[in-house]
């Protein structure tokens, strides 16, 4: 295993600083804007450095590379998209506030996703459900680098999946515009065009992520070394455990400890570039 170290422009003025932080490490300059660690490293430490400084980074194997991955498994709030879409449809009824601090700190992990879902979903009984089209059509807006990441995964034949602790009325829509093979969530509950303040059915938390992983790539022949998944909060944790590949997305410091990759600046598509430069690093040996 070694390290890349992405900033936004040139990487020169952070080498003191990083070599500072990693003294038992060796870099090495990959190109302008990327260094590359071996050696030992306080991953820990060098993660929080980089979350602090807004620079991108990431633990790879040698040679590892896009090519390695036959599936792609992303969450939808904050992550694909630029919104918690539970927030905004609590707008509509002046709770934005309120629902917001529940799902900060459900995405910390402080507080069970099932039991914040329920409580905030509850406090959206009698809402008109043509809110949910404003949300999407006046609200939602797919985050920067997603659709260039996903052009480049479908090129390569990659699987694509959408699993969400949100709401299938969004999940539905953008696995349509963006043509995901599969995506799963939560459907809310609507009686007489009025939401009910329920979800139907299981609630799609943390464990109900990691085993639609399992029971996708088992369906499709792929082995779980061979996967990707991306997400930003607590509830991605399982999710990103169970893939062979883990990328947090500006995440919550429990999910940017756990993750092998974390986009701390630019668009989701930094994972392409990363698995890239990993590979032509390689090239160099």
């Amino acid at each position: 295993m070694h390290y890349l170290i992405e900033a936004e422009k040139e990487i020169y003025s952070r080498q003191k600083s990083i070599a500072d932080l990693c003294p038992d490490a060796h870099l090495t300059s990959i190109n302008t804007r990327v260094l590359k660690l071996t050696g030992s490293i306080n991953q820990k430490r060098l993660k929080q450095y980089c979350a602090e400084n807004k620079i991108n980074f990431a633990a790879l194997k040698h040679g590892e590379s896009v090519a390695n991955y036959t599936l792609l498994a992303m969450d939808m709030d904050s992550t694909l998209v630029n919104i918690e879409c539970i927030d905004e449809i609590a707008d509509f009824l002046n709770l934005k506030p309120e629902v917001q601090a529940i799902t900060e700190a459900a995405m910390r992990g402080e507080i069970d996703f099932s039991q914040s879902l329920t409580r905030r979903v509850a406090l959206l009984k009698g809402l008109d459900a043509a809110v949910l089209d404003q949300v999407y059509e006046q609200r939602l807006q797919l985050n920067p680098g997603a659709e260039n990441l996903l052009k480049q995964i479908q090129q390569r034949g990659i699987h694509t999946l959408l699993l969400s602790g949100g709401f299938t009325f969004f999940t539905d829509r953008l696995k349509s515009r963006l043509k995901l093979d599969q995506a799963f969530a939560n459907e809310l509950e609507i009686r007489q065009g009025k939401l009910t303040g329920q979800v139907m059915g299981p609630i799609i938390d943390a464990e109900g992520k990691a085993q639609k992983l399992k029971e996708v790539a088992a369906a499709q022949q792929m082995e779980l070394r061979n996967t990707i998944a991306i997400g930003d909060g607590a509830n991605d944790a399982k999710l990103l455990s169970t893939a062979g590949l883990s990328v947090a997305y500006f995440g919550k410091p429990v999910l940017r400890d756990l993750a092998r990759i974390n986009i701390n600046q630019g668009g989701l598509d930094a994972i392409i570039r990363l698995l890239n430069d990993n590979k032509n690093s390689a090239n160099q040996c």
